[in-house]
């Protein structure tokens, strides 16, 4: 059932993202910046744990769980070192997940191949 409840709400962040899309003047750049600082909001009002326990990967996965991390680690990193940690707590807890996906990516980039835009 976890499977399930994971591809329901992933599904219903999606689909509230191809809404935003289709019926607003928004551009995707302000929709996905939206995603991030909801997750961070979430986590600050306490929301994000219990759907996220709730979703699995479906709530973790997507843009929400990355604005998660960041308000995390800024929490963190506050209470460990103070205010500096405001501007450092972020980095430090989502240079994991930063540095996977810029090898990956320069990976598929040596291996693919390029094609003309036009």
């Amino acid at each position: 059932m976890n499977y399930v409840w994971a591809f329901v709400v992933g599904g219903l962040i999606c689909v509230f993202g191809q809404l935003l899309i289709d019926y607003t003047k928004l551009t995707p750049a302000r929709i996905l910046t939206g995603y991030v600082v909801g997750g961070v909001i979430l986590s600050a009002v306490g929301l994000y744990d219990p759907l996220a326990e709730f979703a699995g990967a479906g709530a973790s996965v997507p843009l929400l769980g990355f604005g998660h991390l960041l308000a995390q680690g800024v929490m963190k990193a506050v209470d460990e070192i103070g205010l500096p940690g405001v501007f450092t707590g972020g980095l430090t807890a989502a240079a994991g997940g930063i540095t996977a996906s810029l090898v990956f990516a320069l990976l598929a980039a040596l291996v693919g191949k390029s094609k003309d835009q036009n």
